[in-house]
């Protein structure tokens, strides 16, 4: 992203390690930034970082997200203006370097897998991380182990940035793992209808398989046999997951409800609101 003459004398009057600071954050396409970035760009100290910072901030070429972590304001804009970058971004800068991927609501969403936009970002991430809000936007993150690293794809936010995101069929999981991160059950059941003709069956098994988690297998099968979104077959690499533990449908709802044995599930939700999934 080099910067043409008629963009550059909007900051010529910053000194030179300021101007060299502005100019190679966009040509490394390092719009969210952090002053450890200055430090490696520039060569200064820390304290001189600060302040080269701080000049760029009075220009108004600079936003603070949070303590330590910046973004710039495109030139477009104007001086003094606030400005905060995509907040999909900004999830993977408070990654840091730790692998990350955006999930469930999120990805739902990402995935147009939803009809209402989600409040909060999900990000999984390989190291704790405490939810906080930045630049307005309100981020939770969800641990997961390395080897929980899988069924990532790349969301683009413009021709040269993108992100990393769970595809439908990854997302679907981890919706039934934690509905509460989604919107409850009826919001992942939704999902799953609207993307049932997307749905690559193979893969979806495959990743039920490397997740290991009885609880979605138990909601998935019964989801698939309910909607009659998959063979009989499949249904039965399924059941052969299954251990005689029951689990309820919804975590979200007390234990109250009719056990479905095929499925080891007690199902706490009445069927005619997952039935309405498909005819409202």
């Amino acid at each position: 992203m080099r910067l043409d003459s008629s963009e550059k004398p909007h900051y010529k009057t910053l000194g030179p390690r300021s101007a060299q600071l502005i100019t190679e954050l966009y040509e490394r396409r390092k719009t969210t930034f952090t002053p450890a970035d200055v430090v490696t760009i520039t060569g200064v100290s820390p304290g001189a970082a600060r302040k080269l910072v701080a000049a760029a901030r009075r220009r108004g070429l600079v936003t603070l997200l949070k303590p330590g972590l910046y973004n710039l304001v495109p030139f477009e804009l104007g001086r003094a203006t606030e400005h905060v970058d995509s907040p999909y971004l900004i999830a993977r800068e408070l990654a840091g370097d730790a692998e990350y991927f955006l999930s469930h609501g999120t990805a739902f969403e990402l995935n147009r897998m939803v009809t209402q936009p989600n409040l909060a970002l999900y990000v999984s991430c390989t190291r704790r991380i405490r939810p906080q809000t930045v630049g307005g936007y309100d981020f939770r993150f969800v641990q997961v182990t390395p080897e929980q690293i899988f069924g990532v794809t790349k969301h683009w936010i413009d021709k040269e940035r993108f992100v990393s995101v769970s595809d439908v069929e990854r997302t679907l999981l981890d919706g039934l793992r934690h509905p509460a991160f989604v919107g409850g059950i009826t919001e992942v059941a939704k999902g799953l209808w609207m993307k049932r003709a997307d749905l690559n069956m193979p893969r979806l098994l495959e990743y039920t398989r490397r997740l290991d988690v009885g609880a979605v297998v138990r909601r998935l099968g019964y989801l698939l046999e309910r909607y009659e979104l998959a063979d009989a077959a499949t249904l039965e690499s399924l059941r052969g997951l299954l251990t005689a533990t029951y689990q309820r449908f919804d975590p979200l709802l007390p234990a109250d409800g009719p056990f479905v044995a095929r499925w080891r599930l007690q199902l706490n939700v009445a069927p005619e609101e997952l039935d309405a999934v498909r005819f409202g």
